[in-house]
């Protein structure tokens, strides 16, 4: 069954499990009472132990090889991924959870741009047409938020949709030898890493409160499976339509923060998430008939032809495709 689906529907898929299991994490940084530094060295270790031991058991002593794999991915990946989780905690702290999320909708744009400019990405009319509909869904949003939260949270804000765009974009374009790309999710744990190590020279090296450990424990069981699907998606689809995805979480976390925490969102910003929402559910629902329709006409399977050349190629020794031909 999965494997007749069109290849892009399931990166769809799996970037939207992702996205979901993704959404409570506001409402957990909000719901947490310790200082940032004590915050991110404990969501660091979690993270980073639970995505080592996943990459542990998948590569073995092929975990070496997959890292090197990764090639510039390796570098840039995890600095982006510590940075916008940095930027994330801090912003949700000084200003309100919607503000935030509301940010992060700028990405896809950030991500679309980065391809286009630095890896010859070339992005479907369908996908910028979402993309637009979906920042206008994110300016309604913002509107709805004005006033609530501070100037200073804002401008942190901005940090994550950049560094989302460059982990997303920078992971798609590492082009593996079939169609779906390099594996980078063995790459995290470095992310990890690089987040925990500033909060422990900040003396966040502290045991939380028994609650507060509650709340990291349980973050440190779904941000890991959260992270690991996403960063799957972008071997299914380049950056701007993972970006574009992870919007979902700008409506799912707003109302998770409203229901626990008592944020409650404007009219308008109900309004931007429905267009948001919309957006994504028409262009995946179009994409699945484009395919269904071109199997009823006997059009042959692209993915299937692309991997078999590619196997053939690297049976030949021919030099890999642009990266741009991946998309």
């Amino acid at each position: 069954m999965w494997k007749r689906l069109p290849f892009r529907l399931r990166g769809y898929l799996i970037t939207m499990a992702g996205v979901l299991l993704l959404s409570p994490d506001a409402l957990l940084i909000k719901d947490t009472t310790v200082d940032v530094a004590t915050f991110m060295f404990w969501r660091g270790l979690l993270l980073g132990l639970v995505l080592l031991l996943i990459a542990v058991a998948r590569y073995r002593e092929r975990l070496g090889q997959a890292v090197r794999a990764c090639g510039p991915a390796a570098l840039w990946c995890p600095l982006a991924f510590a940075a916008s989780a940095w930027a994330f905690v801090g912003a949700t702290r000084l200003t309100s959870a919607g503000n935030v999320l509301v940010m992060i909708n700028l990405a896809p744009l950030v991500a679309g741009l980065i391809g286009m400019l630095f890896f010859g990405q070339r992005l479907r009319r369908q996908t910028w047409v979402v993309i637009a509909v979906c920042v206008t869904g994110a300016c309604l949003m913002a509107a709805g938020e004005v006033g609530q939260g501070s100037l200073t949270g804002l401008a942190v804000a901005l940090i994550i949709p950049i560094c989302i765009a460059v982990n997303t974009t920078v992971a798609s374009a590492q082009r593996g030898s079939r169609q779906r790309g390099v594996d980078t999710t063995v790459i995290l744990p470095l992310g990890c890493l690089a987040m925990l190590l500033p909060a422990a020279l900040m003396g966040g090296v502290q045991l939380p409160g028994s609650e507060d450990m509650q709340r990291l424990a349980l973050m440190g069981l779904l941000l890991p499976l959260a992270y690991f699907l996403i960063q799957t998606g972008a071997r299914y689809l380049p950056g701007a339509e993972v970006s574009l995805v992870m919007l979902v979480e700008t409506l799912a976390g707003t109302l998770l923060v409203w229901w626990w925490v008592g944020e409650v969102p404007a009219l308008l910003a109900f309004l931007g998430g429905g267009l948001i929402v919309a957006a994504m559910l028409i262009s995946s629902l179009r994409d699945l008939s484009r395919q269904r329709r071109k199997a009823a006409e006997g059009a042959p399977d692209a993915r299937r032809l692309r991997d078999s050349a590619a196997e053939q190629s690297i049976e030949r020794g021919d030099p890999a495709p642009p990266v741009a031909e991946r998309h």
